[in-house]
């Protein structure tokens, strides 16, 4: 039985230009509603995380959480996917410094204009600011980072940076910490303490 995943692969075959027939063919068979457009595997890594957190299970609800591999790529997605694609609602996350990707992508597309969240800086951004210096340290040094982030913050280029842009900068040092890490530091959030570009992204998948 065709699930959400063979969906994502397919679109990501799609939109590397590859044929859209099989994703079109899926789209139906596990009824998709809206797909959920992010820049990278660590956002939905986040996103993943408090769905699983407040007990939902997003692929079962019609939504599919989908990495684009940066946000370049949302323009080629969203013509596929939205309204004058496959005609699925469409909604996601995205930097501020990337929005005019999104914008101008959402546009191309017929998309609803307010359909996406912005983070201040990036996601990472939003989860320390959201969690605090301090309580993201803890969590460093409870994932075993401790000394990695020690010989890090031992850098030149680090002096003179405030803890806060330290910590963000230490999270994409090394390939696969800020997928782990966006997991991590959202489990680790209070319930009234989520991001607000997160925590609307949800009330929109509602």
């Amino acid at each position: 039985m065709a699930d959400m995943g063979e969906f994502r692969d397919a679109v990501t075959a799609w939109a590397a230009g590859g044929p859209g027939d099989r994703a079109r063919e899926l789209a139906a068979q596990v009824s998709v509603r809206t797909v959920v457009l992010l820049e990278g595997p660590s956002d939905v890594a986040a996103v993943d995380a408090l769905a699983a957190s407040r007990g939902r299970d997003l692929a079962a609800e019609g939504l599919c959480v989908l990495a684009m591999g940066g946000a370049m790529s949302v323009g080629r997605y969203a013509g596929l996917l939205g309204p004058s694609g496959l005609g699925l609602r469409l909604t996601g996350l995205c930097d501020e410094r990337e929005q005019s990707f999104y914008a101008r992508g959402w546009e191309r597309a017929g998309a609803a204009p307010d359909g996406y969240f912005v983070c201040a800086a990036d996601l990472e951004d939003e989860l320390i600011r959201a969690l605090g210096v301090p309580r993201v340290q803890e969590l460093v040094r409870e994932e075993g980072d401790l000394r990695p982030l020690r010989t890090f913050l031992s850098q030149p280029a680090q002096r003179g940076r405030t803890a806060h842009q330290q910590l963000r900068r230490f999270l994409g040092t090394k390939k696969g910490r800020k997928i782990h890490y966006g997991r991590v530091l959202v489990e680790a959030l209070a319930p009234d303490r989520v991001p607000a570009p997160l925590d609307d992204l949800f009330a929109a998948l509602s």
